[in-house]
């Protein structure tokens, strides 16, 4: 059976900067990576990757407001809010010439709804 790729493109220059900027950034690459097939929590991305825990909850915040990241979460039996972090990519493909540059991405379809 085939599977149809949807791609979707962004349009808007400064979201095209924004995503140019996250692919130049190795934690929020491997973040991204790292949060493809399941959501993870903050602790769990930090002891993976070997990133600095601080540095992952900046990278979460930055990859959340570019929408390349969904949060979900609950309240533990004791109290505390526990948050999960998932991909909403699968992939980015950037096109560039003298007069354009284009970026699209393909939808992680195992992404969770909510934003």
């Amino acid at each position: 059976m085939q599977e149809l790729i949807q791609t979707q493109k962004i349009i808007d220059e400064e979201r095209k900067q924004v995503v140019l900027e996250i692919l130049a950034d190795k934690y929020c690459k491997q973040i991204l990576q790292n949060t493809l097939e399941k959501p993870k929590s903050a602790m769990e991305i930090s002891s993976e990757k070997k990133i600095p825990i601080s540095t992952v909850y900046r990278r979460l915040q930055t990859l959340y407001d570019a929408k390349l990241l969904s949060i979900s979460g609950s309240i533990s039996q004791d109290g505390k809010k526990y948050f999960l972090y998932k991909s909403k990519v699968k992939s980015i493909t950037i096109t560039c010439d003298l007069e354009e540059t284009s970026v699209e991405f393909v939808p992680n379809a195992r992404a969770s709804p909510s934003q």
